[in-house]
Protein backbone atom coordinates (compact mmCIF):
# COMPACT_ATOMS: atom_id res chain seq x y z
CA UNK A 1 0.00 0.00 0.00
CA UNK A 2 2.98 2.46 -0.66
CA UNK A 3 4.93 3.40 -3.70
CA UNK A 4 8.60 4.90 -3.70
CA UNK A 5 9.60 7.38 -5.51
CA UNK A 6 12.84 8.07 -7.35
CA UNK A 7 14.06 10.25 -9.71
CA UNK A 8 15.82 8.77 -12.98
CA UNK A 9 17.31 11.86 -13.76
CA UNK A 10 19.35 11.99 -10.42
CA UNK A 11 21.91 9.30 -10.75
CA UNK A 12 22.12 9.47 -6.95
CA UNK A 13 18.88 8.70 -6.48
CA UNK A 14 20.05 4.62 -5.56
CA UNK A 15 21.76 6.01 -3.41
CA UNK A 16 20.11 7.23 -1.05
CA UNK A 17 20.38 6.68 2.70
CA UNK A 18 17.90 4.41 4.63
CA UNK A 19 16.40 7.00 6.06
CA UNK A 20 15.90 9.07 3.42
CA UNK A 21 14.31 6.34 1.51
CA UNK A 22 11.53 5.71 4.32
CA UNK A 23 10.69 9.27 3.73
CA UNK A 24 9.88 9.15 0.29
CA UNK A 25 7.43 6.27 1.11
CA UNK A 26 3.68 7.30 0.89
CA UNK A 27 1.67 4.88 3.36
CA UNK A 28 -2.00 4.16 2.60
CA UNK A 29 -3.40 3.24 6.46
CA UNK A 30 -5.36 0.80 5.52
CA UNK A 31 -8.57 2.27 8.68
CA UNK A 32 -8.23 5.93 7.83
CA UNK A 33 -11.67 6.65 6.55
CA UNK A 34 -13.29 3.89 9.36
CA UNK A 35 -15.70 5.35 11.39
CA UNK A 36 -15.15 4.41 14.96
CA UNK A 37 -17.51 6.62 16.55
CA UNK A 38 -20.40 4.74 14.72
CA UNK A 39 -18.58 1.36 15.74
CA UNK A 40 -18.88 1.89 19.46
CA UNK A 41 -22.03 3.01 18.90
CA UNK A 42 -23.28 -0.21 17.42
CA UNK A 43 -21.33 -2.71 19.85
CA UNK A 44 -23.21 -0.54 22.14
CA UNK A 45 -26.49 -1.11 20.74
CA UNK A 46 -26.03 -4.44 20.37
CA UNK A 47 -25.03 -5.21 24.03
CA UNK A 48 -28.19 -3.00 24.85
CA UNK A 49 -30.13 -5.54 22.91
CA UNK A 50 -28.80 -9.25 23.75
CA UNK A 51 -27.15 -8.02 27.31
CA UNK A 52 -29.88 -10.15 29.51
CA UNK A 53 -29.26 -13.12 27.31
CA UNK A 54 -25.25 -12.70 27.92
CA UNK A 55 -25.80 -12.48 31.30
CA UNK A 56 -28.47 -15.27 31.98
CA UNK A 57 -25.92 -17.66 29.50
CA UNK A 58 -22.96 -16.65 32.01
CA UNK A 59 -24.81 -17.86 35.04
CA UNK A 60 -25.84 -20.88 33.75
CA UNK A 61 -22.09 -21.31 32.77
CA UNK A 62 -21.36 -20.31 36.05
CA UNK A 63 -23.70 -22.54 38.18
CA UNK A 64 -23.17 -25.39 36.06
CA UNK A 65 -19.23 -24.82 36.82
CA UNK A 66 -20.06 -24.53 40.45
CA UNK A 67 -22.34 -27.53 40.30
CA UNK A 68 -19.27 -29.48 38.53
CA UNK A 69 -17.26 -28.74 41.33
CA UNK A 70 -19.19 -29.87 43.89
CA UNK A 71 -20.21 -32.98 42.21
CA UNK A 72 -16.53 -33.43 41.40
CA UNK A 73 -15.56 -32.86 45.32
CA UNK A 74 -18.18 -35.55 46.65
CA UNK A 75 -17.09 -38.05 43.99
CA UNK A 76 -13.20 -38.09 44.97
CA UNK A 77 -14.63 -38.27 48.91
CA UNK A 78 -16.68 -41.12 47.83
CA UNK A 79 -13.67 -42.95 45.74
CA UNK A 80 -11.31 -42.03 48.48
CA UNK A 81 -13.66 -43.88 51.10
CA UNK A 82 -13.71 -46.84 48.62
CA UNK A 83 -10.23 -46.84 48.41
CA UNK A 84 -9.87 -46.81 52.18
CA UNK A 85 -12.46 -49.46 52.30
CA UNK A 86 -11.06 -52.06 49.35
CA UNK A 87 -7.56 -51.75 51.62
CA UNK A 88 -9.05 -52.34 54.86
CA UNK A 89 -10.92 -55.32 53.38
CA UNK A 90 -7.66 -56.58 51.40
CA UNK A 91 -6.33 -56.47 54.77
CA UNK A 92 -8.60 -58.65 56.17
CA UNK A 93 -8.23 -60.81 54.00
CA UNK A 94 -4.55 -60.89 53.59
CA UNK A 95 -4.85 -61.50 57.76
CA UNK A 96 -7.64 -64.44 56.81
CA UNK A 97 -5.00 -65.71 54.67
CA UNK A 98 -2.03 -65.82 57.08
CA UNK A 99 -4.19 -67.16 59.83
CA UNK A 100 -5.70 -70.04 57.72
CA UNK A 101 -1.91 -70.67 56.61
CA UNK A 102 -0.84 -71.42 60.28
CA UNK A 103 -3.33 -73.35 61.62
CA UNK A 104 -3.31 -75.84 58.36
CA UNK A 105 0.55 -75.88 58.84
CA UNK A 106 -0.35 -76.73 62.50
CA UNK A 107 -2.95 -79.60 61.22
CA UNK A 108 -0.54 -80.79 59.28
CA UNK A 109 2.05 -80.57 61.61
CA UNK A 110 0.04 -82.55 64.31
CA UNK A 111 -0.89 -85.02 61.51
CA UNK A 112 2.37 -85.84 60.52
CA UNK A 113 4.79 -85.68 63.64
CA UNK A 114 2.25 -87.18 66.05
CA UNK A 115 -1.24 -88.85 64.76
CA UNK A 116 0.23 -90.89 61.62
CA UNK A 117 3.55 -92.05 63.77
CA UNK A 118 1.54 -93.20 66.55
CA UNK A 119 -1.38 -95.18 64.71
CA UNK A 120 2.09 -96.74 62.19
CA UNK A 121 3.51 -97.97 65.83
CA UNK A 122 0.29 -99.18 66.61
CA UNK A 123 -0.11 -101.33 63.61
CA UNK A 124 3.48 -102.66 63.82
CA UNK A 125 2.28 -103.92 67.02
CA UNK A 126 -0.98 -105.49 66.01
CA UNK A 127 0.94 -107.19 62.69
CA UNK A 128 3.49 -108.55 64.53
CA UNK A 129 0.78 -110.50 67.56
CA UNK A 130 -1.72 -111.38 65.00
CA UNK A 131 1.05 -112.28 61.55
CA UNK A 132 3.71 -113.93 63.52
CA UNK A 133 5.35 -116.25 61.75
CA UNK A 134 7.96 -117.34 64.67
CA UNK A 135 5.95 -120.12 65.83
CA UNK A 136 5.72 -121.96 62.17
CA UNK A 137 9.49 -121.45 61.43
CA UNK A 138 10.71 -123.38 64.60
CA UNK A 139 8.24 -126.49 63.75
CA UNK A 140 9.62 -126.44 60.56
CA UNK A 141 12.82 -126.53 61.54
CA UNK A 142 11.63 -129.18 64.09
CA UNK A 143 10.38 -131.11 61.76
CA UNK A 144 12.95 -131.11 58.86
CA UNK A 145 14.79 -134.40 58.26
CA UNK A 146 11.83 -136.10 59.59
CA UNK A 147 10.62 -139.10 57.86
CA UNK A 148 7.35 -140.64 57.12
CA UNK A 149 3.83 -139.84 55.57
CA UNK A 150 2.94 -137.77 58.65
CA UNK A 151 5.98 -136.10 59.04
CA UNK A 152 5.90 -134.96 54.93
CA UNK A 153 1.96 -133.88 56.12
CA UNK A 154 3.24 -131.90 58.97
CA UNK A 155 5.71 -130.19 56.84
CA UNK A 156 3.18 -129.13 53.99
CA UNK A 157 0.13 -127.56 56.28
CA UNK A 158 2.98 -125.71 58.00
CA UNK A 159 4.59 -124.01 54.33
CA UNK A 160 0.90 -123.46 53.51
CA UNK A 161 0.32 -121.91 56.07
CA UNK A 162 3.39 -119.57 56.32
CA UNK A 163 2.71 -119.09 52.32
CA UNK A 164 -0.62 -117.27 53.35
CA UNK A 165 0.90 -115.80 56.30
CA UNK A 166 3.76 -114.42 54.63
CA UNK A 167 1.77 -112.97 51.53
CA UNK A 168 -1.02 -111.83 54.03
CA UNK A 169 1.45 -109.66 56.22
CA UNK A 170 2.74 -108.25 53.23
CA UNK A 171 -0.51 -107.43 51.53
CA UNK A 172 -1.89 -106.06 55.02
CA UNK A 173 1.08 -104.03 55.37
CA UNK A 174 0.93 -102.68 52.31
CA UNK A 175 -2.56 -101.91 52.40
CA UNK A 176 -2.79 -100.10 56.01
CA UNK A 177 0.22 -98.08 55.16
CA UNK A 178 -1.61 -96.89 52.38
CA UNK A 179 -4.82 -96.00 53.75
CA UNK A 180 -3.52 -94.53 57.09
CA UNK A 181 -1.18 -92.11 54.73
CA UNK A 182 -4.08 -91.23 52.88
CA UNK A 183 -5.97 -90.91 55.72
CA UNK A 184 -4.00 -88.70 57.71
CA UNK A 185 -4.10 -86.50 54.51
CA UNK A 186 -8.35 -86.80 54.21
CA UNK A 187 -8.26 -85.65 57.87
CA UNK A 188 -5.78 -82.95 57.10
CA UNK A 189 -7.77 -81.46 54.37
CA UNK A 190 -11.57 -81.71 55.93
CA UNK A 191 -10.45 -79.75 58.81
CA UNK A 192 -8.48 -77.01 56.91
CA UNK A 193 -11.72 -76.64 54.99
CA UNK A 194 -14.19 -76.21 58.09
CA UNK A 195 -11.44 -73.91 59.15
CA UNK A 196 -12.19 -71.63 56.00
CA UNK A 197 -15.85 -71.88 56.49
CA UNK A 198 -15.47 -70.59 60.11
CA UNK A 199 -12.84 -67.79 59.31
CA UNK A 200 -15.13 -66.41 56.37
CA UNK A 201 -17.74 -66.21 58.63
CA UNK A 202 -16.34 -64.83 61.34
CA UNK A 203 -15.15 -61.60 58.74
CA UNK A 204 -11.46 -62.06 60.10
CA UNK A 205 -12.86 -60.41 63.57
CA UNK A 206 -10.99 -63.65 65.13
CA UNK A 207 -6.90 -63.29 65.06
CA UNK A 208 -4.07 -65.08 64.61
CA UNK A 209 -3.36 -67.23 68.09
CA UNK A 210 -7.39 -68.10 68.87
CA UNK A 211 -9.17 -71.32 68.24
CA UNK A 212 -12.34 -70.92 66.41
CA UNK A 213 -15.66 -71.84 68.12
CA UNK A 214 -16.61 -74.49 66.09
CA UNK A 215 -13.56 -76.59 65.90
CA UNK A 216 -11.65 -76.10 69.44
CA UNK A 217 -8.18 -77.88 70.43
CA UNK A 218 -10.37 -80.64 71.53
CA UNK A 219 -12.39 -81.34 68.52
CA UNK A 220 -9.43 -81.64 66.58
CA UNK A 221 -7.60 -83.59 68.56
CA UNK A 222 -10.61 -86.37 69.06
CA UNK A 223 -10.97 -86.29 65.26
CA UNK A 224 -7.39 -86.97 64.29
CA UNK A 225 -7.08 -89.72 67.05
CA UNK A 226 -9.82 -91.62 64.47
CA UNK A 227 -6.78 -92.21 62.59
CA UNK A 228 -6.22 -95.20 65.66
CA UNK A 229 -8.89 -96.67 64.97
CA UNK A 230 -7.67 -98.97 62.10
CA UNK A 231 -5.37 -100.76 64.39
CA UNK A 232 -7.59 -100.46 67.83
CA UNK A 233 -10.79 -101.75 65.97
CA UNK A 234 -10.89 -102.70 62.21
CA UNK A 235 -7.44 -104.51 62.28
CA UNK A 236 -9.03 -108.43 63.40
CA UNK A 237 -12.01 -108.27 60.83
CA UNK A 238 -9.22 -106.89 57.78
CA UNK A 239 -6.43 -109.38 58.53
CA UNK A 240 -9.62 -112.38 58.53
CA UNK A 241 -10.72 -110.66 54.98
CA UNK A 242 -6.83 -110.54 53.59
CA UNK A 243 -6.04 -113.85 54.47
CA UNK A 244 -9.18 -115.20 52.57
CA UNK A 245 -8.52 -112.86 49.74
CA UNK A 246 -4.48 -114.42 49.80
CA UNK A 247 -5.52 -118.15 50.20
CA UNK A 248 -7.71 -117.66 47.55
CA UNK A 249 -5.17 -116.47 44.63
CA UNK A 250 -2.67 -118.46 46.46
CA UNK A 251 -3.89 -122.06 46.14
CA UNK A 252 -3.02 -122.33 42.60
CA UNK A 253 1.24 -121.34 44.19
CA UNK A 254 3.14 -124.38 44.71
CA UNK A 255 6.02 -124.33 46.67
CA UNK A 256 8.26 -125.27 44.28
CA UNK A 257 6.69 -122.79 41.49
CA UNK A 258 9.01 -120.67 39.80
CA UNK A 259 8.73 -116.89 40.58
CA UNK A 260 9.92 -113.88 39.23
CA UNK A 261 9.45 -110.30 40.33
CA UNK A 262 6.78 -109.53 37.78
CA UNK A 263 5.02 -113.00 38.84
CA UNK A 264 5.49 -111.81 42.18
CA UNK A 265 4.38 -108.06 41.10
CA UNK A 266 0.95 -109.54 39.26
CA UNK A 267 0.24 -111.72 42.26
CA UNK A 268 0.23 -108.91 44.87
CA UNK A 269 -1.60 -106.36 42.79
CA UNK A 270 -4.51 -109.79 42.28
CA UNK A 271 -4.66 -109.97 45.67
CA UNK A 272 -5.33 -106.21 47.04
CA UNK A 273 -7.85 -105.71 43.80
CA UNK A 274 -10.05 -109.33 44.89
CA UNK A 275 -9.85 -107.78 48.72
CA UNK A 276 -10.89 -104.37 47.07
CA UNK A 277 -13.25 -105.67 44.92
CA UNK A 278 -11.49 -104.59 41.87
CA UNK A 279 -13.60 -105.94 38.69
CA UNK A 280 -16.47 -107.62 40.79
CA UNK A 281 -19.57 -106.45 41.38
CA UNK A 282 -20.19 -108.53 44.41
CA UNK A 283 -18.91 -106.57 47.11
CA UNK A 284 -18.59 -108.56 50.86
CA UNK A 285 -18.02 -106.42 52.84
CA UNK A 286 -16.76 -102.34 53.19
CA UNK A 287 -12.92 -101.45 53.75
CA UNK A 288 -14.13 -97.94 54.69
CA UNK A 289 -15.90 -99.93 58.05
CA UNK A 290 -11.75 -100.96 58.97
CA UNK A 291 -10.76 -97.51 58.87
CA UNK A 292 -13.57 -95.56 60.28
CA UNK A 293 -16.62 -96.24 62.51
CA UNK A 294 -20.11 -95.38 60.78
CA UNK A 295 -21.40 -92.74 63.28
CA UNK A 296 -19.51 -90.44 66.19
CA UNK A 297 -22.09 -92.14 68.70
CA UNK A 298 -20.53 -95.69 67.97
CA UNK A 299 -16.83 -93.90 68.05
CA UNK A 300 -17.67 -92.88 71.30
CA UNK A 301 -18.71 -95.88 72.85
CA UNK A 302 -16.00 -97.78 71.18
CA UNK A 303 -13.08 -95.34 72.54
CA UNK A 304 -14.76 -94.91 76.20
CA UNK A 305 -13.95 -91.27 75.71
CA UNK A 306 -12.11 -89.12 78.68
CA UNK A 307 -13.88 -86.38 80.20
CA UNK A 308 -12.17 -83.41 77.85
CA UNK A 309 -13.11 -85.35 74.71
CA UNK A 310 -17.05 -84.91 75.97
CA UNK A 311 -16.88 -81.50 76.16
CA UNK A 312 -16.65 -81.38 72.40
CA UNK A 313 -19.75 -80.38 70.46
CA UNK A 314 -21.25 -84.11 69.86
CA UNK A 315 -22.54 -82.80 66.70
CA UNK A 316 -19.75 -81.50 64.98
CA UNK A 317 -18.04 -84.68 65.32
CA UNK A 318 -20.59 -86.17 63.99
CA UNK A 319 -20.20 -84.44 60.85
CA UNK A 320 -16.44 -84.46 60.34
CA UNK A 321 -16.75 -88.45 60.40
CA UNK A 322 -19.83 -88.43 58.01
CA UNK A 323 -18.33 -86.10 55.83
CA UNK A 324 -14.53 -88.49 55.88
CA UNK A 325 -16.60 -91.41 55.37
CA UNK A 326 -18.75 -89.83 52.22
CA UNK A 327 -15.00 -88.73 50.94
CA UNK A 328 -13.33 -92.90 51.76
CA UNK A 329 -16.35 -93.83 50.14
CA UNK A 330 -16.39 -92.10 46.80
CA UNK A 331 -14.94 -93.19 43.64
CA UNK A 332 -12.39 -90.85 43.27
CA UNK A 333 -10.97 -91.90 45.98
CA UNK A 334 -11.03 -95.53 45.44
CA UNK A 335 -9.26 -94.75 42.17
CA UNK A 336 -6.58 -92.52 44.47
CA UNK A 337 -5.93 -95.91 46.44
CA UNK A 338 -5.87 -98.02 43.44
CA UNK A 339 -2.78 -95.81 42.09
CA UNK A 340 -1.33 -95.92 45.49
CA UNK A 341 -1.15 -99.42 45.91
CA UNK A 342 0.13 -100.16 42.26
CA UNK A 343 3.06 -97.62 42.76
CA UNK A 344 3.18 -99.29 46.38
CA UNK A 345 3.81 -102.80 44.96
CA UNK A 346 6.06 -101.34 41.92
CA UNK A 347 8.57 -99.99 44.82
CA UNK A 348 8.45 -102.88 46.47
CA UNK A 349 9.32 -104.81 43.39
CA UNK A 350 11.84 -102.41 42.62
CA UNK A 351 13.73 -103.03 46.19
CA UNK A 352 13.79 -106.91 45.78
CA UNK A 353 14.91 -106.93 42.64
CA UNK A 354 18.55 -105.27 43.87
CA UNK A 355 18.95 -108.29 46.26
CA UNK A 356 17.44 -110.67 43.65
CA UNK A 357 19.79 -113.63 42.23
CA UNK A 358 19.10 -115.31 39.04
CA UNK A 359 15.36 -113.92 37.13
CA UNK A 360 13.16 -116.76 38.97
CA UNK A 361 13.44 -118.00 42.61
CA UNK A 362 11.21 -120.88 43.82
CA UNK A 363 8.57 -119.71 46.05
CA UNK A 364 9.62 -121.54 48.96
CA UNK A 365 12.98 -119.35 48.65
CA UNK A 366 11.66 -116.36 47.94
CA UNK A 367 8.71 -116.14 51.22
CA UNK A 368 11.11 -115.39 53.93
CA UNK A 369 12.21 -112.26 51.82
CA UNK A 370 8.13 -111.33 51.42
CA UNK A 371 7.27 -111.29 55.08
CA UNK A 372 9.83 -109.20 55.97
CA UNK A 373 8.22 -106.78 53.65
CA UNK A 374 6.34 -105.33 56.70
CA UNK A 375 9.31 -103.91 57.98
CA UNK A 376 9.91 -101.01 55.85
CA UNK A 377 6.28 -100.10 54.69
CA UNK A 378 5.64 -99.69 58.67
CA UNK A 379 8.38 -97.78 58.93
CA UNK A 380 8.39 -94.23 60.79
CA UNK A 381 6.79 -92.33 58.39
CA UNK A 382 9.80 -89.07 58.59
CA UNK A 383 11.97 -92.03 56.99
CA UNK A 384 9.36 -93.63 55.12
CA UNK A 385 10.37 -94.23 51.42
CA UNK A 386 6.54 -95.52 50.48
CA UNK A 387 4.90 -92.46 52.50
CA UNK A 388 7.23 -89.95 50.62
CA UNK A 389 6.14 -91.73 47.46
CA UNK A 390 1.85 -91.75 48.10
CA UNK A 391 2.43 -87.97 49.55
CA UNK A 392 4.58 -86.47 46.76
CA UNK A 393 2.26 -88.48 43.41
CA UNK A 394 0.41 -86.39 41.18
CA UNK A 395 -2.75 -87.99 41.73
CA UNK A 396 -2.93 -87.81 45.32
CA UNK A 397 -1.88 -84.61 45.29
CA UNK A 398 -4.18 -83.21 42.92
CA UNK A 399 -7.34 -85.40 44.67
CA UNK A 400 -6.32 -83.53 47.85
CA UNK A 401 -6.75 -79.51 45.89
CA UNK A 402 -9.73 -80.57 44.69
CA UNK A 403 -10.69 -82.15 47.86
CA UNK A 404 -9.80 -78.95 49.70
CA UNK A 405 -11.15 -76.75 47.12
CA UNK A 406 -14.51 -78.23 47.44
CA UNK A 407 -15.91 -76.06 50.42
CA UNK A 408 -19.40 -76.52 51.52
CA UNK A 409 -22.74 -74.03 50.61
CA UNK A 410 -24.18 -73.04 53.20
Amino acid sequence: MYTEVVDAKDPKSSLISPTNKINNYNFDYPFRDFDWDKARRALMALWGSHKRKVMISLGVLGSGYFVYKIYDGYRRKITNKEIMEFDADKAVDEAIRSQLETLFENIQRISDTITLPYAMHSLRDRLSEKLDLTYFMEKLMQTKGETGIRAATERFELWEKVKVLSFTRAATSLWTMTMLTLYARVQVNILGRHLYVEMTRSDGSQLLGEESDALSKIEKQEYLTTADYLSTYGFNSLVMNMRNAVSQVMKTKQLNSQFSMETLQETMMEILDLFMGVGSDLVLFNWVDYILPETAAQYREMSSADDASTLMDFTKLEQLISETRAVLSSSDFKTVVEISLRKGVDLLVDAMKGAQIGDVIPLAKLLPRVAQLSTPLLEEPAHNKFVKLLRNAPEVQLFYTFLYANIPRE
